[in-house]
């Protein structure tokens, strides 16, 4: 079998409540309320719309002792309406909190970043290794009564740590990357290891597809050298709304299912929680299909490091390859198109290539003409397997031609067609593949399959044509209406290009995700907004209805 069938990577089994994740089990779809906790009513009754939509699982977040014992409250009313779904509560910065919420719910999702560390402040400090030993020995005495609490009373636990709310004491020694998220991860795992706690289940998140995926894989290598085998819960944090918190999600989370990580995921928008499970659903019975995919054999290219993908080496021909930024191939050169969504070159009037489809065989690929551009296309079932395959072999064999991805989606509805490219390309792409992607639809115009492929560029962090949004989905710590908000700030700030700006519900991962943001927005209390310039916060506590209109003008005048 190839290494780029899809296969499941091995993982224990955890309960939660009636619902097992991991093992053999199908991967699991969850979302999260965001109702105030103390709305008893409106919390069931959203609970309610997420589990009818199909989530598996629905979790709520618990500020404090008394939110968590409303969850209590909430689960009750759910039973007594013959609504089973498992509750999970979100705990920061309170582990009273957490000890309450094992007491009341199926599962426990505590954040490595503030569950004993105190919040960051974005401090460097330095600590000696016996400093450091004594650290982690609070950890220890923290984090074992709580799982001696969950053990007696069968609460599963989520060890969930967001690149946005990194403890000052991970940043200190491992900065703010991808090796100090695994590692604020594995000091929990190996708590929960020493004590005998296997409940537990590990999500490990970024707003940045790049640094999502290659962290997931290095999580996986620590837990691997460390005969660990927790199930992983999948997301891509704070991705947005609409088409691109989408395309961002597929492309993340896609990339991750198809290496056959994963067995339970969240798209997070910024939208009604409900909206969120069927894109969820259908990125895992997608990418389950691959299942049944004939093996294509196949190898990493020599050198290959998925933990660090670099760009094939391919020789620049006619404008495309080389240190060329990816391309974007249009189906009509007559057609009218968004200005940052241009295509590069057109179908219609582009000939100066050669087609090859995959799979096939070495003498094949030996026979491609020097100097000409490749158009890869394939009708196999796992079409990102089969044309990673090829694009391995080639390298293999020497050969440097430039490469376009191609698919055609013929007869599959819209909203199923950004889906599936998303995953079809998000894995060569994020892998360093492919000079350039080239998508045919019967069912959207040439406008918005160029949109569409732009959008997956840049949501694998190669080509950026347009503003990026840095969003959450809000939940019960959100002061203000998320979708309109973010609504108003891109209607504002749609034409500045490459800017990425965050709109966050609440301090838990604002000013951490800002570092990845250009200008932020972030809830500050009932009514209230406080700004940003990556980490610094520039104003406190503006009234909400002047907050878009301040931020405008603090980005305006800072960009002079």
């Amino acid at each position: 079998m190839g290494v780029f069938d899809y296969k499941r990577r091995p993982s224990s089994e955890v309960r939660v409540g009636n619902v097992v994740i991991g093992g053999t089990n199908p991967v699991r779809i969850q979302s999260m309320t965001n109702t105030s906790t103390m709305d008893t009513p409106g919390s069931v009754a959203q609970c309610e719309r997420i589990r009818s939509a199909g989530a598996d699982i629905v979790r709520l977040t618990a500020q404090g002792v008394r939110e968590a014992e409303n969850i209590g409250r909430i689960r009750a009313e759910l039973r007594s309406k013959g609504v089973d779904v498992p509750l999970v509560a979100d705990i920061h910065f309170n582990p009273k909190a957490a000890f309450e919420a094992a007491r009341q719910v199926e599962k426990v999702r505590i954040n490595p970043g503030n569950f004993v560390d105190p919040g960051r402040t974005f401090r460097k400090i330095s600590y000696t290794d016996e400093e450091y030993a004594e650290e982690l020995r609070k950890i220890d005495e923290a984090l074992t009564p709580f799982l001696k609490l969950c053990g007696e009373h069968g609460t599963a636990i989520r060890i969930g740590v967001n690149h946005g709310s990194l403890s000052d004491r991970i940043m200190s020694r491992f900065g703010d990357t991808p090796a100090g998220m695994v590692e604020s991860a594995m000091e929990f795992l190996r708590v929960c290891v020493r004590r005998n706690f296997t409940d537990v289940v590990i999500s490990i998140k970024a707003s940045n597809v790049r640094v999502m995926v290659e962290t997931v894989r290095r999580l996986v290598r620590a837990m691997d050298d460390e005969n660990m085998h927790f199930p992983l819960h999948l997301g891509v944090t704070e991705a947005g709304d609409g088409e691109d918190g989408r395309v961002k999600s597929a492309v993340g989370i896609g990339t991750l299912l198809a290496e056959g990580i994963g067995d339970t995921i969240r798209v997070s928008l910024s939208e009604a929680p409900e909206n969120e499970i069927p894109v969820a659903g259908f990125l895992a019975d997608y990418i389950s299909s691959f299942t049944n995919a004939p093996s294509i054999g196949g190898e990493y290219a020599p050198g290959f490091d998925p933990m660090n993908p670099q760009r094939r080496i391919s020789v620049e021909t006619d404008g495309i390859g080389g240190e060329k930024e990816p391309l974007v191939i249009g189906v009509d050169s007559n057609a009218e198109y968004d200005g940052d969504s241009t295509p590069d070159r057109f179908a219609n009037t582009w000939t100066n290539y050669v087609e090859l489809s995959v799979p096939c065989g070495d003498d094949e690929l030996r026979r491609l003409p020097k100097n000409t551009p490749v158009v890869i296309t394939s009708t196999h079932p796992n079409y990102q397997g089969a044309v990673s395959a090829a694009l391995h072999r080639m390298t293999a064999l020497g050969i440097d031609n430039p490469v376009v991805l191609k698919v055609s989606y013929i007869g599959i509805p819209a909203d199923e067609v950004m889906l599936r490219a998303a995953v079809d390309f998000g894995a060569p792409l994020m892998n360093g593949l492919a000079d350039g992607i080239w998508i045919e639809s019967d069912s959207m115009t040439p406008a918005a399959l160029s949109h569409l492929a732009f959008g997956i560029l840049q949501s694998a962090r190669l080509r950026i044509s347009r503003t990026e949004y840095i969003a959450c989905p809000g939940c019960g710590r959100t002061l203000f209406n998320l979708e309109t908000t973010l609504r108003r700030v891109k209607e504002a700030t749609s034409t500045l290009k490459g800017l990425k700006i965050g709109v966050m519900g609440c301090i838990v991962n604002g000013p951490g995700e800002m570092a990845d943001a250009d200008y932020g927005y972030v809830g500050a209390g009932v009514g209230r907004v406080s700004l940003y310039k990556g980490k610094e916060c520039i104003e406190k506590n503006i009234p909400e209805e002047d907050a878009v209109k301040k931020l405008i003008e603090f980005i305006e005048k800072d960009r002079k």
